[in-house]
């Protein structure tokens, strides 16, 4: 609607009226920090320390890696057994331990989908915290899926618009999708490398053909009803996967070594991932572990993880995904930092 000559657009301030801007928010800004975060994934256990202020890019100061798998051992109940428990909690012990050393103002940790759906977790978590100090917090899917996408939105910025954001852990497969900082569209499904390798793919190296056929069927059918939600929203600006598989893929793929830096722009294209399937699933681990970016302990699930990779892709209509170097973690931090700095 146009307006008249000298009519002000609802809400503008009058001509002549005084406007603030006055620095927002008011008041003393918190100096640098070193905040970290320990990550109880399917895989992994990662503490990842880094130095931030305000208004600033977090910048990593350490990074610790443990390859617990706790996908694996998880009791044929559903339960995380003793063996488990007792390696989480030194291994829990361990990087609180390292976060002090390293001058750690503020440690935050979470558990996310094998501790998430494991019968006994929350037991379990508590009792982690009574041996070690550490309280971990229990995230669901979609609060995965809502931070992983917070982690993207900051790292690409307004001009990335409509965003689609994958993320391949090992136990779930988070969406999220929107033009914000908090996605219109989330959705977490049990589509992990981990999961799906252990559920469908266990019984050869390499699996046949028919479970390979079966396992995308499965995924196929579990993508599906999340696409027409997301179809609603509008077509998105750009496609970001981030996550080790993703790298992985896309490395193999022909993608920059990641020694050449986070800012280095790295795609993984539909094409691309499709033949990356078809040539991994002529390979047992023990080659796979051969092919760059691929580590030994994860080249037995990057074949499933693949599966996933390509058939989301294909399903969202994505020609390329740019691989975006932020993902959970830097978005438990970057809420972490927002809440610390709030006042």
């Amino acid at each position: 609607m146009s307006l008249a000559p000298g009519v002000l657009a609802p809400g503008a301030p009058a001509r002549g009226a005084a406007v603030d801007v006055s620095p927002l928010p008011a008041g003393p800004h918190p100096g640098p920090m070193r905040l970290g975060v320990i990550d109880i994934g399917s895989n992994t256990v990662h503490l990842l320390v880094v130095d931030a202020h305000r208004g600033g890019q977090p910048q990593p100061a350490a990074s610790v890696r443990v390859p617990l798998r706790l996908v694996e051992l998880l009791e044929a109940d559903g339960s995380l057994g003793p063996e488990g428990e007792q390696a989480l909690t030194a291994c829990v012990l361990d990087m609180r331990q390292q976060a002090d050393a390293l001058g750690v103002h503020d440690l935050a940790a979470f558990a996310t989908s094998a501790l998430r759906e494991a019968s006994n977790g929350e037991q379990v978590l508590d009792r982690v915290k009574g041996a070690t100090g550490v309280a971990i917090g229990m995230l669901s899917g979609e609060e995965e899926a809502r931070l992983t996408f917070l982690a993207v939105r900051r790292w690409f910025g307004w001009s990335a618009g409509r965003l689609l954001a994958l993320d391949i852990g090992g136990g779930s497969l988070e969406i999220g999708a929107g033009m914000h900082e908090d996605p219109e569209v989330v959705a977490s499904l049990p589509l992990g490398a981990s999961r799906l390798t252990r559920d469908w793919l266990a019984a050869g190296d390499p699996p046949k053909r028919g479970e390979l056929a079966e396992l995308r069927r499965y995924v196929r059918a579990q993508i599906a009803p999340v696409v027409g939600t997301i179809y609603h929203l509008g077509e998105h600006t750009r496609a970001v996967a981030t996550s080790k598989t993703f790298r992985s893929l896309a490395r193999i793929a022909g993608a920059e070594p990641y020694s050449r830096g986070p800012y280095t722009r790295r795609v993984l294209r539909r094409d691309d991932v499709a033949e990356v399937v078809a040539r991994l699933a002529r390979m047992p681990a023990q080659e796979r572990a051969a092919l760059p970016g691929v580590s030994a302990s994860r080249a037995g699930q990057l074949l499933a993880g693949a599966v996933v990779a390509a058939e989301a892709l294909d399903l969202f209509s994505v020609e390329e995904a740019e691989i975006c170097p932020w993902a959970l973690r830097e978005g438990v931090i970057l809420r972490r930092l927002d809440w610390l700095t709030s006042g």
